[in-house]
């Protein structure tokens, strides 16, 4: 009966220290310190569920003996679900079991870090699952080089601290997944704030070049809407510089010092641009191993750039117009609704009227964007532009590669200005930089265009 209470007595302060542990190294200590009191373990591993829900990987590891330092003994706690029958029968069964490892190596078929264990002096383990009500965590293994060491009074006091071992390692891992995701979104951010400021520093250096009367007609345009908080659909051709029209908007708007944050409708999958937009909780699907948090989110305050948005699905199309008529998001598996207060810049290569004809676009989000429509020209439709722009681009690439000054002769000069650009602005610019690169002297007498421009060029001029 004594005995009995003073079982009692060091499950109660054992329970109370497991309710104290903060985290991974408090946990550890727990384990390391009181457990020994009562039990003459070696070493200790905790398993935990990987992202897939089926692998166990190592969490936490000790070891008193000369396994402390045996890489091969540490990576032996990986396995999967399905391939360990070990692991297998700890996480099918309700109570503590006991491994021999003489007999486990009788078997047919015993899992390959059995034979380690024999080598480096273990002789018997102890498993048990750990889970709370609502989540399988993994298994916790005490390991011995003695025989005996698992009696069922000791087995009885595993299974009476491992519900409370199971709670407090659950919020270990969910502080942990909270910080990393923390860390995670306050580096984009950064890395976001940052931007703006070389945005304006590019403008400031007349990023955006161009006298001709459509250019000064977009810039015009800019200046009219970036003060406003009105909804702008920028249309063109790739290449013209849709993105560069956004940031000069934004960075001329009084969400300048707030975040400008771009979505490219076109590069993510179907399935992933309604998590990329609103963001979702923790098991809202199948692989939402923890909460994240959306553009919308993200561009809280600032500006939203939907680049390529005509490839927008028409499903995330509805959600989409939603907001912009709500001005709240939900996320994926969220019950509560989150107000966002964001500027929304798109822009698109595609035709929306003839989108929206086709069924391909919803008219009334077409109607929502089209708010402040600005065309940016394609560069066959202002070929005077081409020399300066392509002086400018000269300047930059020539400076970043450390390079003296160049210019181009007037035999190139001529072949750019016969040559259609279906690649736009951004076609010449790599055509620059490659040209300026492969260039040895201070004047770029070739174009090192690809095979099929060449011949473009010389078919325009026979004619």
């Amino acid at each position: 009966m004594k005995q009995g209470n003073m079982m009692v007595e060091f499950l109660l302060s054992l329970s109370n220290d497991i309710a104290l542990i903060r985290d991974k190294d408090d946990f550890l200590r727990v384990l390391r310190e009181r457990l020994k009191e009562v039990i003459h373990f070696n070493d200790i591993v905790i398993n935990i569920f990987g992202d897939d829900g089926k692998s166990l990987v190592p969490y936490l590891y000790y070891s008193e003996g000369r396994r402390r330092h045996h890489p091969a003994f540490q990576r032996s706690g990986h396995s999967k679900l399905g391939n360990d029958h070990i692991f297998e029968a700890v996480m099918a069964s309700e109570q503590p079991l006991v491994f021999n490892v003489r007999k486990l190596l009788q078997t047919k078929s015993p899992p390959p870090y059995i034979p380690l264990f024999r080598e480096t002096g273990i002789v018997e383990f102890s498993g048990i699952r750990l889970r709370t009500a609502t989540q399988e965590i993994g298994c916790l293994f005490l390991f011995s080089e003695q025989t005996g060491t698992f009696p069922d009074p000791v087995l009885q006091i595993i299974k009476g601290v491992s519900h409370q071992l199971s709670i407090a390692l659950a919020n270990i891992l969910a502080n942990d997944r909270i910080a990393t995701q923390l860390k995670e979104i306050e580096s984009y951010k950064q890395r976001l704030e940052n931007e703006p400021q070389y945005q304006q520093k590019e403008i400031a250096h007349a990023d955006i070049v161009g006298n001709s009367r459509e250019m000064q007609q977009v810039f015009r345009l800019i200046s009219r809407v970036a003060p406003a908080d009105s909804t702008v659909l920028i249309l063109g051709e790739t290449g013209t510089g849709k993105e560069l029209i956004s940031r000069a908007i934004h960075n001329q708007s009084p969400r300048r010092d707030k975040l400008l944050v771009k979505v490219n409708c076109a590069v993510l999958a179907a399935n992933l641009i309604e998590s990329e937009l609103f963001g979702h909780e923790k098991g809202a699907f199948t692989g939402a191993i923890e909460r994240r948090i959306g553009k919308f989110e993200l561009a809280h305050n600032g500006t939203l750039f939907l680049d390529e948005i005509g490839e927008l699905p028409l499903e995330l199309q509805a959600k989409l117009l939603r907001v912009l008529q709500e001005k709240e998001i939900e996320r994926i598996g969220g019950r509560n609704p989150i107000r966002v207060d964001v500027r929304i810049i798109a822009a698109t290569n595609r035709d929306l009227k003839k989108e929206v004809a086709a069924g391909r676009f919803r008219r009334d989000l077409f109607y929502r964007l089209d708010v402040f429509p600005i065309v940016v020209p394609p560069l066959r439709e202002r070929k005077d532009e081409i020399p300066e722009l392509a002086d400018y681009f000269i300047q930059r690439f020539v400076r970043r590669a450390g390079k003296p000054a160049m210019r181009l002769g007037e035999t190139v000069r001529e072949e750019m200005m016969a040559y259609h650009w279906p690649g736009n602005v951004r076609e010449l610019e790599h055509l620059i930089e490659r040209s300026v690169l492969l260039t040895s002297g201070t004047v770029i007498e070739q174009l090192f265009m690809p095979a099929a421009i060449t011949k473009e060029i010389f078919v325009r001029k026979s004619h």
